[in-house]
């Protein structure tokens, strides 16, 4: 379930020593699900999604927005793909 994932992805990053803020725009549907600050100074925007799980038009929107912008946007479904992200953090620097 996505709440599971989502929960694991907290942990992990405070693991990592960041925080997982659980984000709701009640103006601006399509936003990610968590905002992640990672000690780095870095700022993720974080989608949750079931294995099977698929991103909306709204959402295909941000993650094109973001990467206009140059953000950091990822799209998560499943533990494995949480830990691969947070290995990918660590690896990199």
């Amino acid at each position: 379930m996505e709440k599971n994932y989502e929960a694991y992805l907290v942990k992990t990053v405070e693991a990592l020593g960041g925080k997982a803020f659980k984000f709701n725009s009640l103006s601006n549907r399509g936003v990610s699900d968590r905002i992640v600050c990672l000690p780095d100074g870095s700022t993720w925007f974080i989608e949750m999604k079931t294995e099977t799980g698929r991103l909306s038009a709204l959402q295909k929107v941000f993650a094109r927005d973001m990467a206009a912008l140059n953000q950091k946007y990822a799209c998560l479904n499943s533990k494995e793909a949480v830990d691969r992200w947070a290995c990918e953090l660590t690896t990199t620097k």
